[in-house]
């Protein structure tokens, strides 16, 4: 899919599912890859002859030391991988507390938000050395694009990386850096299981029905797998992808052509 050999890149959220498997695709490819989680990593990292850092995406005093490490561990940056994120309690907006309003935005918006701010200068230093410049690449969601019912602020965040990331790519396309943002339908993770959970509990299903239901939501008839959106994630990140900024690569089974 690319060639990254030479390349530093850096996967928020990896310890599990879509960002522990986009850590792999991104090694696999030759780049050497810094893991971060509030869940431990090294793992992971001694598995793909990586980096392991503890990291609340939501700090920014962390964000200062996480930048740090790359450049003084890996010799800079040339890739950032926006993954971390979570997802709200499905329930009507007449239910959900500032709380978790605030919760959800917190990792989904602003943890995409300090990371760009704090990585983009380590980007810039060394986006001139490759053909498509360095890259960023932000994970929104399929309900970032279309509204879906109980689902305000978890949508209200993924519709904020969106374009969020197309204020930037228009920002950082001098700087030689691209800014792309994924949409994944609803995915076979732990996540995509809490999707199936709330599904079931809406409809007043069991697990197998309501895993029914959501593989249906998808003309494909199935979720997807992490693979599938691992390897969207490489796409953007390497040269193949280099006159793609400010573009949504969606990979959702068709749900969003309905």
């Amino acid at each position: 899919m690319g060639d990254l050999t030479g390349r530093v890149a850096l996967v928020t959220g990896a310890s599990r599912g879509i960002g522990s498997a986009t850590a792999r695709a991104l090694a696999a490819a030759g780049a050497r890859v810094i893991v971060t989680d509030l869940a431990d990593t090294a793992a992971l990292a001694a598995d793909i002859g990586g980096l392991a850092l503890r990291q609340d995406v939501t700090d920014e005093a962390q964000w200062v030391t996480t930048i740090a490490f790359a450049r003084a561990q890996a010799g800079g940056l040339d890739i950032l991988v926006n993954n971390a994120g979570v997802l709200q309690h499905m329930a009507p907006v007449t239910e959900l507390t500032l709380e978790e309003w605030r919760r959800v935005n917190s990792v989904n918006v602003e943890g995409v938000f300090l990371a760009c701010k704090h990585a983009v200068p380590a980007l810039a230093e060394r986006a001139g050395q490759w053909s498509g410049g360095a890259a960023i690449v932000n994970l929104s969601s399929v309900a970032g694009l279309v509204g879906f019912a109980g689902s305000v602020c978890y949508g209200a965040s993924k519709g904020a990386v969106r374009l969020m990331t197309k204020c930037l790519a228009m920002e950082l396309a001098p700087l030689k850096i691209r800014v792309n943002s994924v949409h994944p339908g609803v995915i076979d993770t732990v996540m995509g299981g809490e999707v199936v959970t709330a599904v079931g509990a809406a409809s007043g299903v069991g697990d197998n029905d309501a895993r029914a239901q959501v593989d249906q939501m998808h003309p494909l008839g199935h979720m997807g797998k992490v693979a599938d959106i691992a390897e969207a994630i490489l796409y953007l990140a390497s040269d193949r992808a280099g006159f793609m900024t400010g573009s949504e690569m969606v990979v959702d089974g068709g749900l969003t052509a309905r």
